[in-house]
């Protein structure tokens, strides 16, 4: 089982020494990969679905992942989860095949398409058509990253005579791995993800969500060129080993812990750090990392 660590950019780790400290003390503790979240703005007041309170510290992804590139050595670097449609996508695979060079082939991209229409009313992307966005620009970024002469036409973006260099270090590209619990988002996951995402799930709801998946992957065709779906779950609960082994029997590949502390009152940043730090020593050595 892979052991990351989600929430990278989140709360006091938007800050950029406890973001180095924790990220190195993961790395240094051998957790597998370190992941962000992504909202570019909250909505305020807080409105539901919105999940954090509007005045939350969230570093940007992008930004997060290249100063991380620059500052550990091994630990792989994940989006958890970027909100696809409201990116440009050209723009977008520079910027991500950059991180991937830059770290050495350690890049894992993590996609959604959001769920909070009054962020995208922000940004001036049309809510309704945030699925149709997510899935084209997935294949905008694939072929910049794959083709010696990329060309692409579509709804939202036509491009041709180009060219976007370096190309990512990772053969074929760095992995995308897709969110998402609806069914669309499982066609998606099966259509063109090399992973799914799923968050604060216990057992039981990553067992079910496995089963969705394999019941989607006889309904719609998986392209060849895709291997075998890699499953990583940000687990409801604490870890032990014995929940990891049930982790791994319902078909989880990758468990990315939140360490509980980030959600707490940020009135004691540095306690709060420390914490986190705790969590991620106590958490290794639980797990014999």
């Amino acid at each position: 089982m892979k052991i990351g660590l989600y929430g990278i950019n989140l709360g006091v780790l938007a800050q950029r020494e406890a973001m180095l400290r924790v990220a190195r003390a993961a790395e240094a503790a051998n957790f597998e990969s370190l992941w962000t979240g992504e909202h570019v703005v909250f909505v305020d007041p807080q409105q539901p679905p919105s999940p954090l309170v509007p005045d939350t510290p969230l570093a940007d992804t992008v930004a997060t992942l290249a100063f991380l590139a620059g500052a550990t050595e091994r630990v792989r670097l994940a989006s958890g989860i970027l909100l696809l449609p409201q990116r440009n996508p050209v723009v977008l695979a520079k910027e991500l095949a950059g991180i991937d060079v830059l770290s050495g082939g350690r890049l894992i991209l993590g996609v959604g398409v959001g769920s909070v229409e009054g962020e995208f009313e922000a940004i001036g992307v049309p809510f309704r058509e945030r699925g149709a966005r997510t899935s084209e620009h997935i294949e905008v970024i694939r072929t910049l990253w794959t083709q010696e002469q990329p060309a692409f036409e579509g709804r939202f973006t036509t491009l041709s005579g180009i060219q976007s260099r370096p190309l990512p270090v990772q053969q074929p590209h760095p992995p995308v791995v897709i969110g998402g619990y609806s069914p669309a988002a499982m066609r998606r996951t099966i259509t063109q993800g090399d992973g799914w995402y799923g968050f604060m799930l216990d057992v039981d709801g990553a067992a079910d969500a496995v089963r969705n998946l394999e019941q989607t992957a006889g309904e719609v065709e998986r392209p060849e060129h895709l291997g075998p779906l890699e499953i990583s779950i940000t687990p409801r609960g604490r870890l032990d080993p014995e929940t990891v082994e049930r982790f791994a029997e319902a078909g989880v590949h990758r468990l990315v812990p939140m360490p509980r502390h980030l959600m707490l009152p940020t009135d004691t940043p540095d306690a709060i750090r420390d914490d986190v730090v705790a969590f991620v020593e106590s958490t290794a050595e639980s797990l014999r990392l």
